[in-house]
């Protein structure tokens, strides 16, 4: 991997991080200020959102830095400016649309989501007026997305990272100020406050609107310096641009919308399940523990699968345009295995201490426990969807991605009724991750074929890190039993010294075999004998 795309890389990844932490811990006071039942209103409003948001930037960062990267390599840098300049209208245009067309739309989504027997205080009309405020975002967030795309187009990834975690942080004091103020000072009602919380939103992305803008006049002299490179032997047309837009964001939209549509199958189909069963009193506080409460841990570890998503399709499109086998393996070969030894643990890690992390961020909940130890391990496979994904769009093999992911979604909607009949909450758990793995087995197969990629050795690389895992596993099981003893996971504060006990100890076994084996050594490159000799280090 180059210098230049393993920077952008740690940068992209790092931002991620950052933007997913914040996202994950403002729910520890948003939950004690709202509730399950809140939790649950604001997670019937974000994923159809979600889905719009997808289909309004239409795969719009991802398109765009593909495109822009490979009409740079090849010299014709105005092609890129033309898109750039056209495309601001046109999203902008898209973003409206999808305002009005989810602002409508909002009665028929919310009498889809809730239960008429659902014995809850939440109903149709808090819903729609939740979903109603947070449609706002789309008219600015298409239009943000564009210019995040075009900076990754050119290896710049410096102004996407930093834009995310202003729009997480901006977002994050409009949700924890808003509700507060309305349904604690003000005392306001849970709907009200709620509706500020995901109109916060809007606010978010106009403050990441604001980051890119300055960035863009920063660096518009060098952009402007590339133009005179231009080599100017290509005329592309509107229609042309946009065709190849298209084409390369069709599939783009079915990847940014999986995990989304994956829980819109749950809100439609979790509530009329649980009704089926006698639990529609449980079935709002059952989904909020589902798709909101763990969800919101579980999405974590597929922090760096995402960050390494949006990175990896340039690099792959320049590979495979040149014709650089060796270079793309190489490529995939490394981003495979950093994303696998980073993952897992993690994923795992939260699954063994479940009942400790769900106390801390929510409360002491058995159910809740459960779901989260379940879920928590889906998160690899949400990762090799993402990364495999985009290894399908740097090869051109975007039909093949929109196969998958339909494959994937209808196993899961065929199954997640009959599940969730057969072991409740749990049961739309584990649809999720038989769809899911239906995918990834497309996605494997297409990349296996059409890249020419052999799997062997990244299969023996993972099958070690596995072992790794397992090891560490055991590790972190026997301390968290021994502080059982005489910790309390019912308590938040000795919770959190479970966890940070436990974690330490479970993450330092897992670096000291990383590092003994010397795979940190293979994985990350110099950069770690560096920091070796600087602390002094022998292992």
């Amino acid at each position: 991997m180059s210098s230049k795309l393993l920077r952008g890389t740690f940068i992209l990844t790092l931002g991620t991080i950052v933007s997913k932490v914040l996202g994950l811990f403002y729910v520890i006071p948003f939950y004690a200020i709202v509730k399950a039942e809140g939790t649950a209103l604001y997670s019937y409003s974000y994923i159809p959102y979600t889905i719009f948001i997808s289909i309004a930037t239409a795969g719009v960062p991802l398109a765009v830095s593909k495109f822009v990267a490979k009409y740079n390599a090849m010299g014709e840098y105005a092609v890129g400016r033309k898109l750039f300049k056209s495309g601001l209208v046109v999203m902008l245009a898209t973003g409206i649309i999808s305002f009005l067309i989810m602002y409508f739309t909002a009665p028929i989504l919310a009498a889809m989501s809730i239960s008429p027997d659902d014995k809850g205080l939440i109903n149709t009309a808090d819903v729609t007026t939740v979903m109603r405020a947070v449609s706002f975002a789309l008219i600015v967030v298409p239009f943000m997305s564009l210019i995040r795309g075009f900076f990754q187009g050119h290896q710049s990834m410096g102004p996407s990272a930093v834009s995310q975690v202003v729009e997480q942080i901006v977002r994050i004091v409009f949700v924890l100020g808003g509700a507060f103020l309305i349904y604690k000072v003000l005392d306001g009602s849970l709907v009200s406050a709620v509706s500020v919380a995901t109109f916060a939103a809007f606010i978010g992305a106009l403050g990441s609107l604001a980051v890119l803008g300055w960035y863009w006049f920063k660096r518009k002299p060098h952009l402007d310096e590339l133009l005179l490179e231009d080599k100017g032997t290509m005329d592309v047309s509107l229609k042309e641009i946009y065709k190849e837009i298209l084409l390369y964001a069709a599939p783009f939209v079915f990847v940014g919308i999986a995990n989304p549509l994956f829980q819109f199958i749950d809100q439609i189909t979790f509530s009329k399940a649980m009704e089926s069963i006698g639990l529609a009193s449980q079935a709002s506080e059952a989904f909020s523990i589902l798709n909101f409460e763990s969800h919101k841990l579980v999405i974590i570890p597929v922090s760096l699968a995402t960050a390494f998503s949006l990175t990896l399709v340039p690099s792959i499109t320049k590979s495979f345009v040149e014709n650089d086998r060796k270079s793309m393996n190489r490529q995939l070969n490394q981003t495979f295995q950093v994303m696998m030894y980073l993952t897992v643990p993690a994923a795992i890690g939260i699954a063994i201490l479940a009942e400790p992390v769900f106390t801390v961020f929510y409360e002491h909940k058995e159910l809740g426990t459960e779901v989260l130890r379940t879920y928590s391990p889906v998160a690899i496979l949400f990762a090799l969807f993402s990364v495999t994904a985009a290894i399908m769009q740097g090869i051109n093999e975007q039909r093949f991605t929109i196969l998958s992911l339909l494959t994937g979604l209808l196993v899961k909607l065929t199954l997640n009724i009959p599940l969730i009949k057969m072991f409740e909450t749990q049961g739309a758990v584990l649809s999720t991750a038989l769809g899911y793995t239906a995918a990834i087995l497309i996605n494997f197969y297409v990349i296996r074929k059409y890249a020419q990629y052999p799997f062997r050795f990244v299969a023996r690389r993972c099958a070690l890190i596995l072992l790794l895992t397992g090891i560490m596993a055991v590790f972190t099981i026997a301390v968290n039993a021994g502080l059982s003893q005489f910790l309390s996971p019912a308590s938040k504060i000795q919770s959190l010294i479970i966890i940070t006990i436990s974690a330490i100890a479970g993450a330092g076994v897992y670096l000291y075999l990383g590092l003994r084996l010397k795979l940190i050594d293979m994985l990350f490159g110099d950069k770690v004998g560096k920091i070796k000799s600087k602390l002094h280090l022998r292992i």
